[in-house]
C-alpha cells in the first residue's frame, strides 16, 4: 500500500513584492487570540453528508481553474485525481525545481507560459488566472502559500500538516477564517474522517455507544524516508520526502506522519489536548536530519481523558499500520487508516467493515467535497479546525518529547516559537 504521507516536494516562499505582502507581526497578533481557545473538532460538513446519503455527484456545470503548487510525487498524483474528477482544469503548476515543473506541465497539459519555478513560483502561479490552488509542498511553506492564496481571493486545498510550528498554525487559522468570511473554500486533506465505516463508528461513539470513553490508544507504524548527508543548501532536502527528516522543513515524523492517528483520536475525543508528556529517539541508521523516529506520547484532555500514542518510523519489515482504539464501559471501538472500523458491544454495536484504499479513496472524496463546496457556495470550511488543532497537538507532542517534560498547550501557544529554515543559496 502506498503510504499516506508520501507527498513529494516543491517550493517557494518569502520574497514577495511589498504590495502583496501584509505585515506579518500584525497578521500573527490578530490570529493569536483566536488560536488560544480550544476548538471542538467538527464533522466534515454538508458535502460529506451528501455523499453518505448517496447523493450523486453534482453535474459538472463548469471547470474550476486549478493551480498545483508542488509537483513532486504526491503533487502529480493528486493532480491526476483532480483531472479525473472532471470539474477541474489544470491551469498552472509551480515547483522549486524547473525540471520538475516542466515535467508536470507536460504530463498535465499545462501551457509552458504557466509553468513556474524557484522560491517565488507560487506567487506567479497565484497571479496566472487560477481560481483555486492545491498546495502539496513541504509544510514549512504552507502558511505563506495559503495566506497569499486567500489574500488573492482563491480557494485553497492543502495537504497536512498545515504548519511545522505555532506561528505557522496561527497564519493558517487566520487565513482559513478569512476565507470563510469572504466566500472562499479552504479544505485540509485528511482521509481518515472520510471513510464511511470510520464515520459511522465515531457517530455511534458520540451518541453514547461507549457510555464513557476511558482511554484512547493511537498508533502510526511505518518505514522511514531517505536521509542522506546534508549539503551546502537545503535544495538537496527538497525531494523524495527527505524533508520529513528535518523538523523545521517537514515538522518531524510525528507532525508529518503520526498526525493521521492523532487527528483520528482527537476526532473521537471531540477536542484538542491540554498537555503532553513523552519520550522519543532516533533509531534510523546514519541519520542526518534532526527528527526523531520513535515516539511514545501521552496526551491529556480537559475532562481527564488520556490518549496514548506510539509512533514507529524505521525499516523493520513489519509493514504499515495506522489506527486508533477507543475503550469504554462494556464496549470498545476502532477506526483507522488500515484494517477495520467497528464498535464491539454496548448499545450501539456495529459490525463495521474494512477500510479500503483510503489513501486514494479519501483524496477522491475530499476533491469531490472541495468541488461541491465551491459550486454550491458552502464556505463553513470545517476541516480548518481539524487541520490546525491536529497540527498544534502533534507539535505539542514533538516538543514535550524533545524537552522530556510535561508541556501544556497553553505554554506552547504562549511561547509562539517560530522554526527557521536557512534559504540562502536557493533560487528566488
Amino acid at each position: 500500500m502506498t503510504r499516506p504521507d508520501a507527498s513529494l516536494p516543491a517550493w517557494e516562499p518569502k520574497n514577495l513584492p511589498p504590495p502583496s505582502r501584509p505585515n506579518r507581526r500584525r497578521f500573527l497578533a490578530s490570529a493569536a487570540a483566536a488560536a488560544t481557545t480550544p476548538w471542538v473538532l467538527s464533522a466534515r460538513g454538508r458535502a460529506a453528508e451528501d455523499q453518505e446519503k448517496g447523493e450523486a455527484k453534482p453535474p459538472i456545470t463548469r471547470k474550476i481553474k486549478l493551480g498545483l503548487v508542488g509537483c513532486g510525487g504526491r503533487g502529480r498524483w493528486i493532480a491526476n485525481l483532480f483531472r479525473e474528477h472532471g470539474g477541474y482544469e489544470m491551469h498552472a503548476v509551480a515547483d522549486y525545481f524547473p525540471k520538475v515543473a516542466e515535467q508536470a506541465g507536460d504530463a498535465l497539459g499545462v501551457e509552458k507560459a504557466r509553468r513556474f519555478s524557484s522560491l517565488s513560483g507560487y506567487a506567479r502561479l497565484i497571479e496566472s488566472g487560477v481560481e483555486a490552488v492545491a498546495l502539496e509542498t513541504p509544510p514549512y511553506f504552507f502558511p505563506e502559500h495559503a495566506r497569499a492564496a486567500v489574500e488573492a481571493g482563491l480557494h485553497v486545498y492543502m495537504a497536512k500538516p498545515v504548519a511545522v510550528d505555532v506561528p505557522g498554525c496561527l497564519v493558517i487559522d487566520k487565513a482559513g477564517k478569512q476565507a470563510s468570511a469572504e466566500g472562499q473554500c479552504f479544505l485540509v486533506d485528511y482521509q481518515v474522517p472520510t471513510d464511511p465505516h470510520n464515520r459511522e463508528v465515531v457517530k455511534r461513539i458520540h451518541a453514547g455507544g461507549l457510555k464513557q470513553i476511558t482511554l484512547i490508544d493511537s498508533w502510526y507504524l511505518a518505514s522511514q524516508f531517505p536521509d542522506p548527508p546534508l549539503t551546502d543548501t537545503i535544495a538537496s532536502r527538497l525531494r523524495h520526502l527527505i524533508w520529513v527528516n528535518d523538523v523545521a522543513i517537514g515538522g518531524s515524523y510525528h507532525v508529518n506522519a503520526c498526525i493521521h492517528a492523532v487527528q483520528a483520536a482527537m476526532w473521537i475525543a471531540g477536542a484538542r489536548p491540554v498537555a503532553a508528556v513523552g519520550e522519543s529517539r532516533r533509531c534510523r541508521p546514519d541519520p542526518h536530519g534532526d527528527s526523531r523516529d520513535i515516539y511514545s506520547i501521552t496526551y491529556t484532555f480537559e475532562d481527564g481523558l488520556i490518549v496514548h500514542h506510539r509512533g514507529r518510523h524505521v525499516n523493520d519489515g513489519t509493514g504499515f499500520d495506522v489506527g486508533c482504539y477507543c475503550y469504554g464501559h462494556g464496549a470498545a471501538a476502532r477506526i483507522g487508516y488500515t484494517g477495520r472500523a467497528y464498535v464491539r458491544g454496548g448499545p450501539k454495536h456495529y459490525g463495521g467493515g474494512p477500510i479500503r484504499s483510503l489513501y486514494e479513496a479519501g483524496a477522491r472524496r475530499n476533491i469531490d467535497t472541495f468541488y461541491r463546496n465551491i459550486v454550491r457556495e458552502r464556505f463553513e470550511n470545517p476541516t480548518l479546525r481539524d487541520g490546525v488543532d491536529a497540527a498544534l497537538a502533534t507539535i505539542l507532542g514533538r516538543e514535550a518529547c524533545r524537552r522530556r517534560t510535561r508541556l501544556t498547550m497553553k505554554e506552547l501557544l504562549a511561547e509562539n516559537k517560530r522554526l527557521k529554515v536557512d534559504l540562502r543559496g536557493l533560487e528566488t
